[in-house]
């Protein structure tokens, strides 16, 4: 850091297994990403290549390689593990990872319906070629699924060999874990939590109020998710009570 200040909240160097912070990437240039990285590249632990934008941005591999230069973990979106999955050319994103040096996969199926046994075979296929993240939760608003559900859907993944589960919220935090209005579900997270250990999920919360509500109920090394590039370091610094939101969090906290 640039200079000391007392009684801020502990933060795991890299690499971390906790306080992981997921960037998504909508379609970055790679003289975007530079500046990005140039003043961000300490606090950002993965990053994700949004949905199926890798399909169509220029200069893919060289954007790749960069991230990979500072140690960045990089990963496609879940959307095209499932574009290839109703395909039925999953053999094909296995070689597409392969040839790219992509070593972290996602599977989801927020946009198709999986059987969840052929979910978490995928699952385990994947984990031969490197770390798997596996996202729980539909990106339809109208698929309501019960907290018991979600737990026994994190569990199996794990078990299946998944590193992390991702609780889906899709870029605009408004599914999955939250209403609409992007409001958490908070009987929903709270559930969750008392079965999964928070370690193990991502959080999805590309929203400032989301961002604080999990710092709030779990700590600043939660493990957060979908985070735009410009929000990272707004995040970092509410993490460890150097923003309004949480100047008092932890400070009162400390002083105890």
């Amino acid at each position: 850091m640039n200079y000391e200040i007392s009684n801020i909240p502990h933060r795991p160097l890299k690499p971390r297994k906790s306080g992981l912070t997921m960037v998504m990437d909508k379609g970055l240039s790679v003289e975007e990403a530079k500046n990005f990285l140039s003043v961000a590249h300490p606090h950002v632990d993965i990053i994700k290549l949004g949905f199926g934008t890798s399909y169509v941005t220029l200069n893919l591999r060289e954007k790749i390689e960069l991230y990979k230069s500072y140690n960045l973990p990089v990963y496609f979106g879940g959307t095209l593990f499932e574009a290839f999955v109703i395909r039925n050319k999953f053999n094909d994103y296995i070689a597409l990872c392969k040839d790219f040096g992509i070593d972290y996969m996602e599977v989801s199926d927020g946009s198709i319906t999986i059987p969840q046994a052929e979910k978490c075979g995928y699952i385990e296929k994947l984990v031969k070629f490197g770390t798997v993240l596996s996202e729980v939760g539909s990106k339809d608003a109208e698929h309501i699924i019960p907290p018991y559900k979600w737990i026994e859907l994190m569990r199996s993944e794990l078990e299946a060999g998944s590193s992390y589960v991702i609780a889906e919220a899709r870029e605009a935090g408004n599914v999955g874990i939250y209403r609409g209005s992007g409001e958490v579900r908070e009987g929903l997270v709270q559930e969750i939590l008392t079965q999964i250990d928070a370690n193990k999920i991502i959080w999805e919360a590309p929203q400032k109020a989301q961002q604080l509500y999990f710092i709030e109920l779990i700590g600043a090394n939660v493990n957060l998710g979908n985070i735009a590039p410009n929000e990272l370091i707004p995040l970092e610094t509410m993490r460890i009570g150097l923003r309004g939101d949480t100047f008092h969090l932890f400070l009162d906290k400390l002083g105890e």
